[in-house]
């Protein structure tokens, strides 16, 4: 048997380092879409993106396959062929797993320890995207974090890439697009565990980094910028991730800075004190809030947003009700920043969050010059 599987796998490799070496990936201007947020895919403004990814296929942690959530086949199965309305050259991706807490974290955790998993995880991936007509697969394992996580991460994308270019090969169709939506840092914080750099630089056409999330209600007791471009003397920041991607030999051209369409929002301790990093009790409103209830909110109360370029994050206030967001000004400068770091291109989480005139979505693509 081991005479017959070793000149198929280095086949597969020699194909995909002559694609790779044939082909370079355009720029990605992105967006993620969720099945569970009610928005109707036929309400995506796709002529403003380049990649859409049709969020989250599940793992199901017995049998190892990528499924399709329950009740939402026909919207996944329509994903690619409404988007391609608005814009036919628009590229989709299924994305498999999201934050789902610990139970999503073992079941990925399982299915990589083993090559015969991995081998039915990658298997049921490249059939699920194909009979669902999309471009690619990306993947979102939040995260692995110990020396042995990141080791079989390296496996399952080593072994991800080989079964792609062998499908392609066989089936004389393109290769499908590979992503991954890894942590802003190119290790993981509190272990200080790197990725696997090698095997990400290799097997993935680019990553998606979620430079958001730095401060929340839930885990921090002061307001700060959520989505910091910079954040000087610390390493919570979109610059401080990019740049550790980069020293650890990532390629720039691979990539992707992530943004948010929503906010965090906290009940201020006092509210004469409204500046970032001020005192907190708590969460305000919903913790979460979209952009688009952040401009009624602005609106409702008479209020003006707020920017402040030194950590490229906007504001807004009213009594002690704080919102940290990214406004139209954040999201020009980072994609600016992107452009001048030359980056692969920037992605937002997730476009149900824009508003009905499609703002900032419609900002980062002038910015980037589409």
């Amino acid at each position: 048997m081991a005479t017959k599987v070793f000149p198929l796998f280095f086949a597969a490799l020699l194909f995909l380092l002559q694609f790779h070496s044939s082909s370079a990936q355009n720029a990605v201007r992105g967006a993620y879409w969720y099945y569970g947020s009610g928005f109707q895919v036929s309400e995506i403004e796709s002529n403003l993106f380049t990649h859409l990814f049709c969020a989250f296929a599940d793992l199901d942690p017995q049998t190892n396959q990528v499924t399709i959530p329950s009740g939402s086949q026909a919207q996944f199965f329509t994903f690619t062929q409404i988007v391609q309305r608005k814009n036919p050259s628009v590229k989709t991706l299924l994305s498999i797993g999201g934050g789902g807490g610990d139970k999503v974290a073992a079941a990925f955790d399982s299915m990589a320890s083993q090559a015969s998993s991995r081998k039915t995880f990658i298997d049921s991936s490249i059939s699920l995207a194909r009979a669902y007509n999309f471009h690619g697969l990306d993947l979102d394992w939040e995260y692995p974090n110990t020396t042995t996580q990141m080791t079989n991460f390296g496996l399952l994308l080593n072994e991800w890439r080989a079964a792609v270019a062998a499908e392609a090969q066989n089936s004389g169709r393109t290769p499908l697009l590979l992503s991954a939506a890894v942590l802003y840092l190119s290790y993981y914080y509190s272990t200080s565990v790197p990725y696997p750099i090698q095997a990400v630089s290799n097997s993935l056409d680019w990553i998606n980094l979620m430079a958001y999330d730095f401060y929340g209600p839930g885990w921090s007791n002061v307001t700060g910028p959520p989505a910091a471009l910079y954040n000087p003397g610390t390493t919570v920041s979109g610059d401080y991730g990019v740049t550790s991607w980069i020293n650890a030999g990532l390629q720039a051209n691979k990539i992707v800075l992530g943004f948010p369409f929503f906010g965090r929002a906290w009940q201020l301790a006092n509210a004469s004190e409204n500046g970032f990093f001020a005192d907190t009790v708590g969460a305000a409103l919903t913790d979460a809030v979209i952009y688009s209830e952040i401009e009624e909110f602005i609106d409702d109360n008479d209020i003006t947003a707020l920017y402040n370029g030194t950590y490229v994050s906007n504001y807004c206030y009213f009594g002690t009700t704080w919102i940290g967001y990214d406004d139209t000004q954040s999201v020009s400068a980072k994609v600016s920043y992107v452009k001048d770091k030359a980056l692969l291109g920037y992605f937002a989480w997730q476009v149900s969050g824009d508003d009905d005139d499609w703002t900032l979505s419609r900002q980062a693509a002038s910015t980037w010059g589409a």
